[in-house]
């Protein structure tokens, strides 16, 4: 049974992480032993439990994985994120790291989607989570596409009051935005270090390393992106909402 925190917040235990980020207790545990998870809150009966930053880490493990990344690989990239990240910063990160992987969508029934979720879904919910790209809707009745990582994130922002116009005006700005960055950074890859490089180099040896270069340098590149967005961010917020508003009297 799902436990609170003194704070409120909703805790786990390892068989019921598990279940909600789709993996085995026994891959719990072996990152866990890797320093790829932190350890979790020791309760009564020294029963451990898990809150969201574990749910969202999963996540991201999971879809650095995708790109291929090797455990050491994996562990080196969360080594550099800060330490005190919360389980909406992680799940920016693997959403804007999933940008970039292929389609990784699953098959999932109305009931293994709100098991995945952690809690019952009506049907405004599921259009929301439509509206953010989360899921669509499949062939059958209460079967769905769903984006296994993005899914956290997606119900958490569910509790947030935004129309579902304005979320899908959110969608197409960032999309938008996204998408002219990528642009620009293949660009500036292709003509400044591609190109060159291909000119002076004949050997498929070479031509082959620079193209691995170009796969293994995607997370630097995300995880630069998400700084800056969320730096970015900050400051728009601030200058909005809090600097804005303090009025000529401040």
């Amino acid at each position: 049974m799902t436990t609170t925190t003194g704070t409120g917040e909703p805790t786990l235990t390892v068989d019921e992480l598990a279940a909600r980020a789709g993996v085995t207790v026994r891959t719990i545990r072996f990152y866990s032993t890797k320093g790829l998870l932190p350890p979790p809150a020791i309760g009564p009966r020294r029963v451990g439990h898990y809150g969201p930053e574990h749910l969202s880490r999963l996540a991201l493990i999971e879809e650095l994985q995708h790109h291929g990344m090797t455990l050491s690989a994996i562990e080196r990239y969360l080594e550099q994120l800060p330490p005190d990240l919360s389980a909406h910063d992680l799940a920016i990160h693997r959403a804007v790291v999933a940008s970039w992987a292929p389609d990784s969508a699953e098959d999932a029934t109305r009931a293994e989607l709100e098991r995945r979720a952690g809690r019952a879904l009506s049907d405004v919910d599921i259009d929301r989570l439509a509206a953010m790209n989360v899921l669509e809707r499949a062939g059958t009745p209460d079967t769905f596409r769903v984006d296994p990582g993005l899914l956290a994130l997606g119900v958490q922002l569910l509790g947030v009051p935004i129309a579902h116009e304005t979320i899908l005006a959110a969608r197409t700005i960032l999309m938008e935005h996204t998408r002219s960055a990528a642009r620009a950074l293949t660009h500036l890859f292709r003509d400044e270090v591609w190109s060159p490089y291909r000119e002076r180099e004949s050997d498929p040896a070479h031509v082959e390393a620079m193209k691995s270069l170009s796969a293994h340098m995607q997370p630097m590149v995300l995880q630069a992106l998400v700084t800056a967005f969320q730096r970015s961010l900050k400051e728009e917020l601030r200058a909005a909402f809090v600097d804005g508003g303090r009025g000529d009297g401040a």
